[in-house]
């Protein structure tokens, strides 16, 4: 079993000039660290999928290499033990199974604390998914969206993102495709405002096989992907209050972390997120190839696992 502990990785000041050319760059040079802090979730998937521990680390060592005077802080068990720590906190990414196990839930008091002041927010796949009744209007704002049931809809599917759009989110990324349970037809702010699409793509009819349910198919999304309507299944929010949020509905694989242009994304938008300029090239996380992903999973491999196979589907680096 994970106990609740801390991962933190340092950046050294004196590397600072080697990493300049792919580093942030920050007004003075004695500017205290922005924080990052990671909440992953508990186990709840088999080997490769959910694996918000292991993704956590992963993005915030890929944050700390390619960014200058970034501290990133990673908290297993969904919330961490000293809720202090949130308190000089940047920016909190939620990378956790939702729903009614959601660990916001317990804690929404603190979380509104935490955004009333500015803090960035970043909610990862099932984070995303919260209970209508209980956290759904917190979520539209402070998320500028979440997954409601009956409304939004979970199917595995390529996505194919032939186009993105200007935004410093998407700086140095390039178009791709990637197959993922990408969730969509998210419950938005009212008239998107404060709102914008990252990643958007047109659904195939496949991903309404399923019948009606919760989180398989309603008629409201059926209408939505008959009519060939682009699905949003990544976004920022401008919040009111000034703060900045980010939603990724990507993230079931764990080998998608090894994608270069998902990996620079996501790593772009938790740092925007954290009020961090992002350069004109984006950050330059270096993808992990095979061998680093496969490490630090919750779940023992299985005996049917093929590392050759993996590295195919997922077009990943095989060392």
């Amino acid at each position: 079993m994970i106990t609740q502990h801390r991962f933190v990785t340092s950046i050294l000041l004196g590397c600072v000039s080697v990493l300049a050319s792919h580093s942030v760059a920050f007004a003075g040079e004695n500017a205290p660290p922005k924080k990052i802090v990671f909440l992953a979730g508990n186990p709840s998937h088999g080997y490769g999928a959910h694996e918000h521990l292991a993704g956590s680390r992963i993005l915030a060592e890929a944050i700390e290499a390619s960014t200058s005077n970034i501290k990133c802080e990673v908290y297993a068990g969904g919330w961490p033990e000293d809720e202090t720590v949130l308190d000089t906190a940047s920016c909190i990414v939620m990378y956790c199974d939702g729903g009614g196990r959601h660990p916001a839930l317990k804690h929404l008091d603190v979380l509104a604390k935490h955004i009333e002041r500015g803090v960035g927010f970043c909610c990862l796949h099932y984070a995303v998914e919260v209970p209508k009744d209980q956290g759904g209007k917190e979520f539209v704002n402070w998320l500028g969206g979440y997954f409601e049931t009956h409304w939004s809809v979970n199917p595995h599917w390529v996505a194919d993102f032939s186009s993105l759009p200007d935004h410093p989110v998407t700086s140095g990324a390039t178009p791709f495709a990637a197959d993922d349970e990408w969730y969509f037809h998210m419950r938005f702010a009212k008239d998107m405002k404060g709102v914008t699409p990252i990643l958007s793509a047109v659904a195939p009819e496949s991903t309404m096989r399923r019948k009606d349910g919760p989180h398989s198919g309603n008629p409201h999304v059926r209408k939505s992907v008959a009519a060939g309507q682009p699905q949003h299944v990544a976004w920022v929010f401008e919040r009111p209050d000034g703060g900045r949020s980010f939603g990724f509905t990507g993230g079931h694989y764990h080998w998608n972390w090894g994608r270069k242009n998902v990996l620079k994304v996501v790593c772009n938008a938790i740092v925007w997120t954290a009020g961090v300029p992002i350069p004109p090239e984006g950050l330059e996380p270096k993808a992990p190839g095979i061998a680093k992903l496969e490490e630090g999973q919750d779940e023992n491999q299985p005996p049917k696992y093929s590392r050759e196979a993996t590295v195919a589907k997922f077009e990943l680096q095989s060392h």
